[in-house]
């Protein structure tokens, strides 16, 4: 956790609102994408994410900081999307996805290259969204939230292979859907 996080933490702990409302507004695009990815409804991600944040002020004075503020929101998040997909079990099964390259960085490439990279991003996406939810939740955790595998794991309660083996999976999926897009 970053110094100021923790202060603000603090400060959130003795009911300073300015400093919670500081940390949603670092967090809220983060938890929002994480309910988006889960529920694939952006009405009812925005509800989720607001209820989380509801929730974490509610639970704020129970924090330890044994984990990053970031792990304990999604956990949060998490536990609220499980409720609302009945069917998303906890036996989330998944590996280290690979990230959507930004292939556009350096990249000095002609009009025509530069469509053809953003189709298959947007290809990508879209295979991404049909992936089964346990797959989706395990893919934006660790490509759009950046968390590593432990903190996967213990965002989601989940024993470490699983979430291995889960983003394994849902590699090989995506690698397959785009295997045969290029053909």
């Amino acid at each position: 956790m970053q110094p100021n996080e923790v202060e603000l933490i603090q400060q959130a702990k003795t009911g300073d609102t300015k400093a919670f409302v500081k940390l949603i507004v670092e967090h809220q695009s983060f938890a929002y994408n994480l309910a988006l990815r889960t529920l694939g409804d952006p009405h009812e991600a925005e509800d989720m994410a607001q209820e989380a944040f509801v929730r974490a002020w509610l639970a704020i004075s129970r924090f330890r900081g044994r984990a990053t503020f970031q792990t304990w929101l999604y956990r949060i998040v998490v536990n609220l999307c499980y409720n609302r997909l009945p069917n998303l079990r906890r036996e989330l099964a998944a590996e280290g996805d690979e990230k959507i390259a930004n292939v556009h960085d350096g990249l000095s490439a002609n009009p025509a290259t530069l469509v053809e990279i953003d189709e298959q991003r947007a290809f990508l996406h879209r295979q991404i969204e049909r992936l089964p939810e346990k797959y989706r939740l395990l893919i934006t955790l660790r490509y759009q939230g950046e968390l590593t595998y432990e903190e996967i794991a213990q965002v989601l309660d989940v024993p470490l292979g699983t979430v291995k083996t889960g983003i394994f999976r849902a590699r090989a999926r995506l690698r397959e859907a785009l295997r045969n897009f290029e053909e």
